[in-house]
């Protein structure tokens, strides 16, 4: 059964989220460390949370692999991944792990 991942970065007082170094850095060391395992990965960028409400999230990024194991290995090796966060956000991102139903 496939797996994803996803790494949501709320919204709140104080937090800040540089787009522009997310999109143009910790992307592509999120491809260059992930890209082999991955069947897709996609970044989201928030813009709403409904009609006339602001989004909860800053960007939603995620990951779809072949299996947890796969997933699993992936993470081992995500040190450099991890280590740039505070580089373009100042929170503590909300993560989830998931098995694809559907």
């Amino acid at each position: 059964m496939s797996a994803t991942l996803h790494v949501m970065y709320p919204t709140g007082e104080g937090l800040t989220f540089d787009h522009d170094y997310y999109a143009g850095h910790h992307m592509k060391l999120v491809r260059d460390g992930l890209g082999d395992v991955a069947e897709s990965m996609s970044a989201s960028r928030g813009i709403a949370g409904g009609p006339d409400i602001p989004p909860g999230y800053f960007a939603v990024f995620t990951l779809s692999v072949a299996s947890l194991d796969v997933l699993q290995g992936a993470l081992a090796n995500s040190q450099a991944i991890l280590d740039d966060i505070p580089n373009y956000y100042n929170g503590r991102p909300t993560i989830l792990i998931g098995e694809t139903i559907q």
